[in-house]
């Protein structure tokens, strides 16, 4: 049997890592990892950012050198100085290398230039698809809320526009973003003085109800879903209605036995629900997720003959 033409990617890493772990990680993902492209760079808060830059040169030599392609993500929110200059250090980089695009403001510096935009952009129909497409983007990744029948419309609008198109497949749900660092506040700081504690929760900080049911999960001044998008199922579906790439956003569990599983899928070496069993083994200690695709809730289930996937 063929192996898939679809592309397998990893995300950008949103939660704030020890720099040792997210140099490994990315090295483990380089020497071990079925993926073809890696997104590199802070996307939740730009105080992170100085940590990593150091290891940017070693990491993208290994990542290209086991002839994986890299890509920069920008910010996905630029609201003060510094969020500005992180910003216009990496779109400003166009030239010379390939950039996604995750705010408006990044769009300033790649116009003209082949660029991706990221899913924090909103790319809701046709008529965006085709202004960022005259702008310069050959890629786009889609926001996660979007259901299979809008996929589908901007997959056959996409062809037309000569733009390849991504969708997440994996990991916590990206939903809203905040001028203020909720995660700080919970444990009593404030942003500016808030001493990295979202290093504390790798995969974020589960957020409650009154009634003591996790509900959303916080990450530094962005909120995400607590259940764990899993769209392994669909994938098929997906590349007949002209989707590409699909992407895997990292967490802290055995992300390199998750790319296998995922492109064991795609290359049809094993069947959506048999892959899925495996994936429970070792995902994240929640309840996996298909609503948004489904043309339902988010955090729902839908039965697509993997009905056993409740936590």
């Amino acid at each position: 049997m063929s192996k898939s033409t679809a592309e397998l990617t990893i995300g950008p890493i949103l939660f704030h890592w020890p720099v040792e772990t997210k140099r490994d990680f990315y090295f483990k993902i380089a020497d071990e990892a079925p993926v073809d492209t890696v997104y590199l760079g802070e996307v939740i808060c730009s105080k992170r950012t100085p940590f990593f830059e150091p290891h940017y040169e070693e990491v993208v030599t290994r990542l290209e050198n086991a002839g994986k392609r890299v890509v920069f993500s920008t910010l996905a929110e630029v609201t003060g100085k510094l969020d500005r200059k992180v910003a216009q250090s990496v779109a400003g980089g166009a030239k010379d290398f390939f950039v996604e695009a995750n705010d408006v403001s990044a769009l300033w510096y790649l116009d003209g230039h082949p660029h991706a935009i990221g899913p924090f952009l909103n790319v809701y129909n046709e008529d965006t698809l085709g202004f960022l497409a005259r702008k310069g983007a050959r890629h786009v990744t889609l926001p996660p809320e979007l259901p299979a029948s809008a996929i589908a419309a901007l997959g056959k609008e996409a062809k037309s526009l000569n733009v390849s198109l991504e969708v997440q497949v994996y990991g916590r749900i990206p939903l809203a973003l905040s001028a203020r660092c909720y995660h700080a506040r919970a444990h009593g700081r404030i942003k500016d003085t808030c001493r990295f504690v979202c290093e504390e929760d790798p995969d974020g900080m589960d957020l409650k109800t009154l009634e003591g049911e996790s509900f959303l999960t916080i990450n530094g001044i962005q909120t995400l879903s607590w259940p764990c998008l899993n769209l392994m199922n669909d994938m098929e579906e997906m590349q007949n209605a002209g989707i590409s790439a699909f992407r895997l956003s990292p967490h802290s569990h055995d992300m390199i036995q998750t790319a296998r599983l995922f492109r064991a899928v795609l290359d049809g070496e094993m069947d959506a629900q048999k892959a899925t069993a495996h994936l429970k083994e070792i995902a994240l200690a929640v309840p996996f997720s298909n609503g948004f695709y489904h043309g339902r809730e988010g955090y729902k289930w839908v039965d697509t003959g993997v009905s056993f996937l409740s936590r």
